[in-house]
């Protein structure tokens, strides 16, 4: 067993805490966390708890953490996307190659303030794209890299958001509200322009958007429907979204584990009785899109269309890449993904299914021992930069703007303009 690297925790969440923390019990010789900055102190002991943490090394806050000094080589930041700046620019200042929890940032100047503050200190930033760890997706790139499918002249990329996940995210949760967090386009999206940057090389000249928010609107509700389900609502043997049925079942893993720390069946009740996921979804106050086209036109030509939604029967992202020798069809799901390749000359068809495992397919443990790797040989470079993340941040920026104005973005001016967000 080797010496593993060093790093720090900043936010003990569902993402912090569950997942790449796990990572580091899974892989004692890879990595280890010796301090954690989480404001929720039951967060905060459990992680330490697990992860032998001295209480002189658990903080309620990254300032505090900070303030003593470089702790170790590696610092994992898992805060809310509105609170990644302040303490990736200090914890890059102080010394840390920082893993960073997507979107890097929840406006344009901070996204591009961070890459810039990466670049000056010679740090590492890496960004969560963990999509392109995966092996599905390896193997989409590599197929259209290898010129199998002849010159791709189309794409279409669709994230098909599932209904439930729509509701506890976009319309109760977090990100319900582009005031409070992330544009949709951006918090679900950037994963989905980063994968279509890297896989076709080929930057965007110039794109168009359009969408909207449908259906989790007031009128749309089914008759006179409660604040709460909680309260008793008529309608709930033919709502979808009715919350006891979604939260207070056997299950108790994500997303039932993000409403309460109190996972308990009466933690879970009351959560719903007094937090936002036992809202009606007609009555919150949720901004964000339930739909969103993307339209773009690369710099060779090739035509692209991404479409987001979320009123998916199932959770998954499927995708046609139509080149003038074959055509790729891809299907990444929970409950199935393939890969379809169909030559144009001879007829046939070829499956390939992919490994897949829990944790975005493989790509949560394909980041982090990336990320092990950069760490621990920073010369050697990242499969995601903070300049090449950058990319699908700028275009789901540009993508909104589209959306709300009405105008075809000029992807060339677009990131002069980003450039100068931060004299």
């Amino acid at each position: 067993m080797g010496q593993p690297i060093e790093a720090v925790l900043v936010g003990a969440g569902n993402r912090g805490g569950d997942v790449y923390g796990a990572y580091a019990l899974d892989h004692p010789d890879e990595i280890r966390f010796v301090a954690v900055a989480e404001p929720i102190r039951e967060r905060r002991e459990r992680f330490a708890k697990a992860h032998s943490i001295p209480p002189e090394r658990q903080y309620e806050s990254w300032e505090d953490m900070l303030a003593e000094g470089q702790l170790a080589p590696a610092l994992v930041c898992a805060t809310m996307d509105s609170q990644h700046l302040a303490p990736t620019v200090a914890a890059l200042e102080a010394g840390y190659h920082v893993l960073l929890e997507k979107p890097m940032a929840t406006t344009l100047a901070d996204s591009v303030r961070l890459v810039q503050v990466a670049e000056r200190t010679g740090r590492i930033l890496q960004i969560c794209h963990v999509l392109r760890y995966t092996d599905f997706f390896t193997k989409v790139h590599d197929i259209v890299r290898s010129g199998r499918l002849g010159r791709v002249i189309t794409v279409e990329h669709r994230e098909n958001v599932s209904y439930w996940h729509m509701g506890h995210s976009f319309v109760r949760g977090h990100w319900r509200n582009s005031e409070l967090e992330s544009p949709m386009i951006l918090a679900k999206c950037c994963h989905d322009f980063d994968l279509l940057y890297w896989i076709l090389g080929r930057k965007v000249k110039r794109l168009q958007s359009f969408g909207s928010l449908i259906h989790f609107r007031p009128e749309n509700a089914p008759g006179d429907v409660p604040e709460r389900c909680t309260d008793g609502c008529e309608f709930a043997d033919e709502c979808p979204w009715y919350a006891p049925r979604l939260y207070l079942g056997d299950w108790t893993g994500w997303p039932v584990s993000t409403i309460s720390e109190d996972l308990s069946l009466e933690g879970r009740r009351r959560a719903l009785e007094t937090g936002p996921y036992g809202r009606c979804v007609y009555r919150c106050d949720n901004d964000v899109v339930d739909h969103q086209t993307v339209n773009m036109e690369l710099e060779d030509g090739t035509t692209v269309v991404l479409f987001m939604h979320g009123h998916s029967h199932e959770e998954g992202r499927t995708m046609r890449y139509d080149g003038t020798r074959a055509t790729l069809i891809g299907r990444f799901g929970m409950i199935d993904s393939r890969i379809e390749i169909h030559d144009h000359l001879t007829g046939e068809r070829e499956v390939i299914e992919p490994e897949m495992s829990l944790g975005h397919g493989g790509g949560d443990e394909g980041l982090m021992a990336a990320f092990v790797r950069a760490v621990r040989n920073p010369d050697a470079g990242t499969l995601t930069s903070a300049r090449d993340s950058l990319e699908s941040h700028l275009l789901a920026f540009a993508a909104e703007r589209s959306r709300v104005e009405g105008t075809i973005i000029d992807m060339g001016e677009f990131r002069a303009e980003a450039e100068r967000t931060t004299d």
